[in-house]
């Protein structure tokens, strides 16, 4: 495990964004997937979730940012950093946060860097960013996590599309973060889209359908052994969080609320009594949003906490674990910090680029 604290550096405020279209789990929107709506609700927890065709993730990080910036008071000038961090850019290349830092209209000596993770991205995240401003020299700094698949994955009844923002600034004297990570790169194809990237380019072939399991699945739609998946995710994270409390002298009792990835209700279930917590001290927000991937821990802060973080002094701990396969974890108290709310965001509100 790879451990590291972070310090001088304060979240001062979130704000989720997530498409306004809604798509109900049920038998109708469920037909020829190979099993019942009911099962497979009682099964992933996954009741509804907002999709888009059009939306990418950095139009649902824009809004949110806008909304975020104005309510923190925040000039445009004042930040010194932007990270931009999703499976889902807008282009191979140029890194979206680029077009973001132009879109916002920041200043031109913003430092800007895309970073590619799924559901551990945003504590990895938290942890280039903060580590940015921990000395000083920047002072600002905005965290843009989120995944919205365009195509594909829209029909898919696990996954939902959501973007989001925490404003992170340096604070001397904070207690700023506590991390643990973990990787476990040889069971990278137990969740992979296999073809579309360097490895294997797309063909014809790519858009022919397989059947995996009860699904037909292309060779460019996330294909996922859920067995191997769920035995990892299921032992990592409460394995993970014990040993970092332990590191960190710090303990599972004192904190206040336990963030999970929401990666399905069963998951989250065996977490919960694996650590021997209260189910009130495990928020879940996946019945309404679904698997969101890197943007499921701050939406869950944002949906659940709101009123808990407003108010600051909440003992955090936070754990991502999946695709990779990859996890993080991270410790950490709050100020007072702005919570901007969850948006919905109409499909024509997408930025269209004039190339």
């Amino acid at each position: 495990m790879s451990f590291l604290q972070v310090k001088n550096v304060r979240i001062a405020g979130v704000c989720a964004n997530v498409p306004e279209q809604v798509v109900i789990n049920d038998e109708s929107s469920m037909s020829g997937l190979g099993y019942k709506a009911s099962d497979f609700v009682h099964t992933t927890g996954v009741a509804q979730r907002h999709v888009s065709q059009t939306l990418t993730t950095s139009d649902l990080c824009y809004k949110a940012a806008l909304r975020l910036l104005d309510d923190l008071s925040w000039e445009k000038d004042s930040i010194d950093c932007l990270v931009f961090l999703s499976q889902t850019q807008d282009y191979f290349y140029p890194a979206t946060s680029c077009i973001l830092q132009d879109r916002l209209g920041l200043s031109k000596k913003c430092f800007c860097e895309d970073l590619s993770l799924g559901c551990s991205g945003w504590v990895y995240g938290l942890a280039t960013t903060s580590s940015l401003l921990q000395t000083g020299d920047m002072k600002r700094a905005l965290l843009m996590v989120g995944d919205a698949k365009r195509h594909f994955d829209a029909d898919d009844p696990l996954f939902g599309f959501a973007g989001t923002v925490t404003a992170l600034e340096f604070c001397e004297g904070s207690d700023g973060f506590m991390f643990l990570f973990g990787t476990d790169g040889s069971g990278y194809s137990d969740i992979i889209i296999p073809d579309g990237g360097a490895r294997n380019p797309i063909t014809l072939e790519s858009f022919q359908k397989d059947k995996i399991g009860d699904r037909l699945y292309s060779r460019l739609e996330c294909r996922m052994n859920g067995m191997n998946v769920f035995l990892f995710g299921s032992s990592v994270a409460p394995n993970s969080i014990r040993e970092i409390c332990q590191h960190y002298n710090q303990k599972l009792e004192d904190i206040d609320y336990v963030v999970l990835h929401q990666a399905n209700k069963k998951m989250l279930s065996l977490i919960t009594k694996r650590l021997k917590l209260q189910e009130n001290r495990v928020p879940i927000c996946i019945d309404r949003y679904g698997n969101t991937s890197s943007a499921s821990i701050p939406l869950t802060l944002v949906s659940e906490l709101s009123g808990q973080l407003v108010k600051g002094n909440q003992h955090l701990a936070c754990c991502g674990f999946g695709v990779g396969l990859s996890w993080g974890c991270v410790l950490l108290t709050t100020d007072p910090m702005v919570v901007s709310g969850v948006l919905t965001m109409k499909e024509d509100e997408a930025y269209y680029s004039p190339t």
